[in-house]
């Protein structure tokens, strides 16, 4: 733990620097540039409402706030998760030449889609506003939710970084669980009832097991209940996924000392 905070504290102007990097050359042949980071989520968001409103007949309130609060919050652990399959071959030119701690490639791929989830999120409130949603003390459990989702997807992207320099296919295994895990994490649908304002679309008792077992499902549910609902998450649970992720995280980053010098053997 000494030598993990130690070098994040020494290699952090580096995080930095690259996330921000990698932000402009995204949008650096772009018509609309910055555009896309507001324009992605929202055209998605447009599309889900589309098909559970007029194809499915759906009722959920606040419905497009709420395809947002899952869209954003799945798309930032995924596309951190993904990425970081390939991120020490990606990143040759770098691990070849100079030392930098591997997880620090993780964190650099929080700040660009953390960012970019800051940014979707924005347009949330702005729905919220639209909708004249009620907002309660409650809401600032965001925080710690947040805290989780960071803890969590930082813990699964360390360990899957490890392997997926050894394991050559490991991209597909994961694309597959990932498009698994988003039609199980309730983007576009309520997994469990909150009270009478919406109705859960998994029976029970598979509700309740999902939103245990799934750390996305929680934090989502969790997330639309403190926003959207003036009700109290699942703190419990919460508290458990946070340690769960801490404990994933020490995993990840001493595998990753351990055995980070033979990378460039492999890649």
């Amino acid at each position: 733990m000494g030598r993990f905070l130690k070098d994040f504290k020494k290699f952090f102007n580096y995080v930095v620097f690259s996330s921000k990097a990698e932000l402009k050359s995204e949008v650096a042949d772009s018509f609309l540039s910055w555009l896309w980071w507001f324009l992605d989520p929202l055209l998605y968001m447009l599309v889900y409402s589309f098909i559970a409103v007029v194809v499915f007949k759906s009722g959920v309130q606040y419905f497009p706030v709420f395809v947002f609060l899952g869209l954003n919050t799945w798309t930032f652990f995924s596309k951190t998760v993904k990425a970081s399959v390939k991120l020490v071959a990606n990143k040759k030119m770098i691990v070849t030449k100079v030392y930098i701690p591997k997880y620090m490639f993780v964190f650099e791929k929080i700040g660009v889609y953390g960012f970019k989830m800051v940014v979707s999120n924005l347009l949330v409130v702005i729905t919220m506003i639209g909708y004249k949603v009620p907002v309660s003390w409650k809401a600032l459990w965001v925080i710690p939710i947040t805290l989780v989702l960071i803890v969590v997807t930082f813990g699964f992207s360390t360990i899957i970084m490890h392997f997926g320099v050894f394991v050559e296919d490991l991209l597909n295994v994961i694309t597959v669980v990932l498009q698994l895990g988003f039609y199980l994490s309730g983007i576009f649908y309520s997994i469990e009832s909150i009270g009478t304002k919406i109705v859960g679309r998994v029976p029970a008792p598979y509700d309740d097991l999902l939103v245990k077992l799934n750390p996305m499902a929680l934090l989502i549910t969790d997330l639309r209940r403190v926003l959207l609902y003036n009700s109290d998450p699942h703190w419990v649970m919460m508290l458990i996924w946070f340690f769960v992720g801490v404990v994933l995280s020490l995993i990840g980053t001493t595998i990753i000392y351990k055995f980070e010098n033979s990378y460039v053997k492999v890649i």
